[in-house]
């Protein structure tokens, strides 16, 4: 076992030199990934300055605040999920050098013993080894391993030496790259805190713009687009399932294991009692007809309006998947997810997400977090089946 050792300790960096080789990959993607991010966001801030230079208080500057927004949640989550991997890969070098310091340990020990054992006991002991041998060839056997013994430890010594000191250079660049993440958080952190004040002034320019009616009448116009190209997006989600469905029947590929129901039943017996998409809240836009408490004019709310506190966790209504995230003017971040027996729900004014498209979700998962919109603190929130609109406060148990 003990001359395996350095073979297998061999193999084992060999594959961490691997492992390691693949992990710099994904790093540098990584760095492109933000680096992009960043060109963005430079982007963003360039034409927040030409706007708030020549329109000052516009929609498309609350467009450009919120996208600007999107793109510093996504470097921030990116740059975290960077240092968590960092330390995750720092720790596991940590245990391979405590490891390989246990074994090195371990053979100048009994290596140590050997050069202290024939210091006493001299040439003398060896001889009686070797006289002592019942044939030839075991006498020749006895000669070989003690030839080899002692420079066979030292090698095995040496080798462990030299691989440790190749882990201990892994070490200290992960520790590097781990400082160097660290930087970047802190920067981040003091971008969050420019937008903060961003934030601030983004609220000021929407109290202008709720006083100003040419802007409501365009905010107006603008969400019966957006309700418009909602209402796109969803018949189109219905017709990739629908087409998707079709091939896999066509290629035989019929779900045959039929799968548990969801924990709370299915989404149709769940009328009357759904639980909310917030803790808490009250409903101050309905579902249909609605006029406008300035401008009086009537339009069709294809939901309702939640008024909560802005920055609200916003969760999952029912188990599901979630179909698309996107954004749309008026409507800010979306999110609309999958639901058994055709039915959707689509949650929108959403100022963080933190789930992923594709991602399966259980009822009371979070989802992301709510925004602010013209008509103030909201979660604008829907429930289709197939095409059909459905009034939410009939599925909403109550509260």
């Amino acid at each position: 076992m003990g001359r395996c050792l350095p073979y297998l300790l061999f193999a084992f960096c060999c594959i961490s030199a691997l492992a390691f080789s693949s992990a710099e990959d994904e790093i540098k993607k990584r760095q492109v990934e933000l680096q992009t991010l960043r060109d963005q966001i430079r982007a963003y801030e360039e034409t927040i300055k030409e706007q708030q230079r020549t329109e000052h208080a516009t929609l498309e500057l609350l467009d450009s605040y919120d996208k600007k927004a999107i793109l510093l949640r996504r470097l921030i989550a990116k740059l975290r999920r960077e240092e968590e991997d960092l330390q995750r890969k720092i720790e596991t070098t940590q245990k391979t050098l405590d490891n390989l310091s246990t074994q090195i340990s371990f053979l100048k020990h009994h290596y140590a013993q050997h050069v202290v054992s024939v210091y006493k006991a001299g040439p003398t002991r060896d001889l009686e080894l070797l006289l002592s041998s019942r044939s030839i060839n075991q006498f020749y056997v006895r000669n070989e391993y003690l030839k080899r013994f002692s420079a066979q430890r030292k090698a095995d010594v040496d080798k462990i030496l030299r691989k440790t000191k190749e882990i201990e250079e892994v070490h200290a660049r992960a520790q590097q790259e781990l400082t160097e993440e660290r930087r970047l958080i802190a920067e981040k952190g003091a971008e969050e805190d420019r937008l903060a004040a961003l934030a601030d002034e983004r609220r000021e320019v929407l109290v202008k713009i709720r006083s100003d009616r040419k802007s409501l009448q365009r905010e107006i116009d603008r969400k019966v687009k957006a309700a418009k190209d909602l209402e796109d997006m969803v018949t189109r989600l219905i017709e990739m399932d629908r087409v998707k469905k079709e091939r896999e029947e066509a290629e035989g590929r019929t779900t045959v294991v039929v799968p548990p129901p969801p924990r709370g039943g299915t989404f149709d017996a769940k009328k009357g009692h759904l639980r909310w998409p917030v803790s808490e809240g009250a409903i101050v836009g309905r579902f249909g007809a609605q006029k406008h408490p300035t401008l009086k004019t009537v339009t069709q709310n294809t939901g309702i309006d939640i008024a909560v506190k802005a920055g609200s966790t916003v969760y999952a209504v029912a188990d599901g998947e979630v179909a698309r995230i996107w954004w749309l003017p008026s409507y800010g971040n979306l999110i609309i997810m999958n639901h058994a027996n055709g039915f959707r729900t689509v949650y929108t004014h959403l100022s963080g997400i933190s789930v992923d498209e594709g991602q399966k979700l259980a009822e009371g998962e979070p989802i992301g977090e709510s925004g602010e919109s013209v008509d103030g603190p909201r979660l604008h929130f829907e429930i289709w089946k197939d095409k059909e609109k459905q009034n939410p406060e009939q599925w909403l148990r109550k509260q």
